[in-house]
């Protein structure tokens, strides 16, 4: 093994635990996600915004690494097998992750989540690795007999949401994000097979879920990135209508392959998955660069937006917005430079944003008493926003050109 650590800014140095991680990181599949952002356009907003997808996958393997050993102390049994597993399972649990983040999702690949191609890259390596990554798949499925396993990589105490809540408020400078994500790992236990936290690390879960709602509200779900992202799902949409009625547009292959393309969950078959493995942020901004001088309005407008900051003015509400209002903007928009009213939708829409920090219903984050009863947190604690966390908050939004300078 040449390289047995990286060093991380967050947590100092991480160790790969054995020889078949190793391989993993260096497969050019799992190498592309230093090339894909964690945190999609957020950087528009914090320029610290960076990191990658990459960065997350180590930490969140890093985080695995502790709560095995915590579990194990406490005298729960994780075989060598499932320990593997487990690392596998955590690593590549965001390997799915089309450029930007979520943005493909809703434009070039339609219906297709980026967990159903997280599991395709993983069975493809798996063919590769001579079956190596059975029982990680079987975890990362939640289909394993030891259901605290899928728990560890997927819940709502997982080491994913543990490290991204660490990582990306270190990264945009959010302090209130922040979480002791030792503390944490250091309290869990297992019951039944399930995990649970044990009561003296109450106030760590309590902490945990209000970070996740203040990220959410400050961070995630920021307006400005909001708008960035929209008008990135805009501008691929656009495109594909261009070359799909013929007209040429300058891009990568990789990127050309899916809009020419209908593609979707039917579809997206191992060759669509090697032209999606090719596609990362670089081909997407290349692409957004050379689009602003294209001849359609409606791309170039879109395509300068992003790429100058120059984006479109939005209004969150807690009621959904009136129509009316809706239709002066676009009316407005679509007048002074002579578009349709479809082409004017690019410009001026509305949507919805919600949030919910605690999903009771999901499953739930069970706190064990010192008389081994088991307590759902939000009940356990003495606080009552835990209930308001578990309450989801949805808000619309208006998006419309600003009236300068447009």
């Amino acid at each position: 093994m040449k390289l047995k650590f990286f060093n991380d800014p967050i947590y100092g140095f991480i160790a790969i635990p054995n020889p078949l991680l190793f391989d993993l990181i260096a497969e050019p599949y799992f190498q592309r996600l230093r090339r894909i952002s964690q945190m999609g356009l957020s950087y528009l907003v914090y320029p610290g915004a960076h990191h990658t997808r990459f960065h997350h996958a180590l930490g969140c393997m890093h985080l695995m690494q502790q709560a095995i050993q915590v579990l194990r102390l406490k005298g729960i049994e994780i075989t060598t097998e499932e320990e593997n597993g487990l690392y596998c399972a955590i690593l590549l649990h965001d390997i799915g992750h089309g450029p930007f983040s979520h943005a493909m999702e809703h434009s070039i690949v339609e219906g297709t989540s980026h967990e159903h191609i997280s599991l395709m890259f993983m069975q493809a390596l798996n063919d590769k690795f001579n079956g190596s990554l059975t029982l990680a798949i079987e975890i990362f499925k939640g289909r394993y007999h030891k259901p605290f396993l899928n728990q560890l990589v997927s819940s709502q105490l997982d080491m994913d949401r543990m490290d991204y809540l660490k990582r990306d408020s270190f990264y945009t400078g959010v302090a209130e994000g922040n979480i002791n994500a030792e503390r944490l790992i250091t309290m869990l236990n297992v019951v039944d097979n399930k995990l649970v936290v044990q009561e003296k690390g109450i106030y760590s879960v309590e902490k945990f879920l209000m970070a996740r709602r203040f990220m959410y509200w400050q961070v995630y779900l920021h307006k400005t990135g909001i708008v960035a992202e929209q008008l990135l799902i805009r501008s691929l949409k656009r495109a594909k209508e261009l070359v799909l009625k013929g007209q040429t547009l300058v891009c990568s292959n990789a990127l050309r392959f899916f809009l020419e393309r209908k593609i979707d969950k039917q579809n997206f078959n191992r060759s669509v998955l090697d032209n999606f493995a090719k596609l990362d942020d670089v081909d997407i901004l290349a692409a957004l660069k050379a689009w602003q001088d294209h001849p359609d309005f409606v791309l170039s407008r879109l395509c300068h937006m992003i790429i100058e900051r120059h984006l479109l003015k939005i209004k969150l509400k807690d009621k959904p917005i009136d129509d009316a209002r809706l239709k002066k903007y676009k009316e407005r928009f679509r007048k002074k430079h002579s578009l349709t009213d479809y082409e004017a939708g690019y410009f001026v829409f509305t949507g919805t944003i919600e949030n919910q920090a605690y999903d009771q219903e999901l499953q739930n984050i069970n706190i064990l008493r010192k008389s081994g009863k088991l307590v759902d947190v939000a009940k356990a604690s003495d606080q009552l926003n835990l209930k308001a966390l578990s309450k989801k908050v949805v808000k619309y939004y208006v998006c419309h050109p600003k009236e300068s300078g447009h």
